[in-house]
């Protein structure tokens, strides 16, 4: 067996060593133009699906099927992160770069990011797990290739984590999950983005939110989501005013402590995964991930270099976790160990 790539094995050029300009880079612009053709390989022959989250709630999604090999590796889901999309660029590159390794490709948008605003009239949260639970079986159902594999960035990770955390209890069908610098402990995080990264992260953040809640609230004008005085506040003031406008908890320790994977929440989890993160990720907190108490079968690999979701290995844009990612999944689809 070929050995697996490992983040310790990640070593981009010079400027590129620095987590702040990786998780810049990550989303932006330049990134998406300076990427090569085939990073856009996904949007081909797409199909725009509607997905039953259960209870009424629908979700959208997009399915491509693969034409490299005469029947599918398998079926590959991936979950963006906050505020992103089934089209941000690291979830079309690598989508792209599966559909080429022969993985029929699912990108599944979470309620109210990309075009599901208007589909279900609550607002979105990150406690909101159940419906991700059943649309992943939904998939499951609608396209049988298996193995179906996982993998999550961001906020999508920590969902991809909490999915496989459940699946053996709901009977999904899932063979693996990577997670990439999943949210671990959200309270930790939000400390972080207040006290601890620089002002520009909070500033991208809360402006692509307060962009999201005005959308939903014009669309849904009958429903008060919050009260101008309340979108002008900051993170938390912003996250503690919905939570108690918008959820039944009791308050936003109590939310934050609800999504949160870290200490062992994750101990009994039975489906095979891997967690690739960086010590220099300005966005989310190393130590949560060094705290973790995990399963044999659960692989934990923190990279010196990356940043938040970055992993830039040079100046064409494309990242190492691509090939990373790709090779884990091949490996289950050949019944080999993804670690």
């Amino acid at each position: 067996m070929t050995a697996l790539p490992r983040g310790a094995g990640f070593r981009p050029p010079g400027p590129l060593r620095s987590g702040h300009i990786q998780t810049i880079l990550s989303s932006s612009g330049i990134r998406r133009r300076l990427l090569p053709k085939a990073a856009l390989e996904i949007l081909q022959g797409a199909e725009h699906v509607l997905v039953d989250g259960g209870d009424g709630v629908r979700l959208t999604g997009v399915y491509t099927a693969q034409k490299r090999l005469a029947s599918p590796r398998g079926l590959a889901v991936l979950f963006h992160g906050w505020e992103g999309s089934v089209d941000s660029t690291y979830v079309l590159q690598t989508g792209s770069r599966l559909l080429r390794e022969g993985w029929d490709v699912f990108r599944l948008n979470f309620r109210d990011h990309g075009d599901n605003f208007h589909l279900n009239e609550a607002l979105f949260h990150s406690c909101r797990i159940d419906e991700v639970v059943h649309a992943v079986g939904d998939l499951a159902r609608r396209w049988p290739s298996r193995p179906m594999v996982l993998a999550g960035f961001s906020l999508g990770g920590n969902f991809a984590l909490r999915v496989a955390n459940r699946a053996q209890a709901v009977g999904l069908p899932l063979s693996y999950v990577l997670a990439v610098c999943p949210i671990i402990d959200p309270s930790e995080g939000l400390y972080s983005l207040e006290e601890s990264a620089p002002w520009f992260y909070r500033a991208y953040f809360i402006r692509k939110w307060r962009r999201s809640l005005q959308a939903k609230q014009a669309l849904f004008p009958q429903h008060t989501y919050f009260e101008l005085a309340e979108l002008k506040q900051g993170l938390r003031g912003l996250t503690a005013a919905l939570v108690a406008r918008n959820t039944d908890f009791e308050s936003l320790e109590q939310y934050l402590d609800g999504y949160s994977v870290g200490g062992d929440a994750l101990a009994g989890m039975t489906v095979p995964g891997t967690i690739l993160t960086a010590a220099d990720d300005p966005v989310i907190p190393v130590n949560s991930f060094r705290q973790l108490q995990l399963p044999a079968h659960v692989e934990l690999d923190i990279s010196p270099y990356g940043g938040h979701c970055g992993f830039i290995q040079g100046w064409d844009m494309t990242s190492f976790t691509d090939d990373y990612i790709a090779a884990r999944f091949n490996a289950v689809a050949e019944g080999q160990s993804p670690r």
